[in-house]
């Protein structure tokens, strides 16, 4: 299921939303320094989900994580910074959520269309 948080929410407040519904044969998450908190790691531990979150620089403790899994996330962030190429992205002049999905989903497709 799709989620839109408001424009000026941090990474950890948005992650309660998303936890709710990940499907229940979800074995590992990925995720940067912004998802490392404890509330977030108990909750996946609860579900048998292997969090893969590096700590915080300014963090108490380390947990550790698969450094190699970890490193494949730069296919996402690619595509993030692919869609930020566009104006509209991420400046987000839309004022509805359904509205800026949308946009996100146009843009989507035509950098598929146009991927090498």
């Amino acid at each position: 299921m799709k989620r839109l948080t408001a424009r000026l929410v941090s990474d950890i407040r948005g992650a309660d939303v998303l936890l709710v519904d990940l499907p229940d044969e979800t074995e590992e998450i990925i995720g940067d320094r912004g998802y490392d908190g404890n509330q977030i790691r108990l909750s996946l531990a609860e579900r048998n989900i292997t969090a893969c979150i590096p700590p915080k620089k300014n963090g108490k403790s380390k947990p550790s994580y698969d450094w190699h899994l970890y490193k494949k996330r730069h296919l996402i962030e690619n595509m993030f910074a692919k869609l930020k190429n566009w104006r509209r992205v991420p400046t987000r002049y839309d004022g509805f959520a359904h509205t800026f999905m949308s946009a996100i989903h146009i843009v989507a497709s035509v950098i598929f269309y146009l991927k090498e």
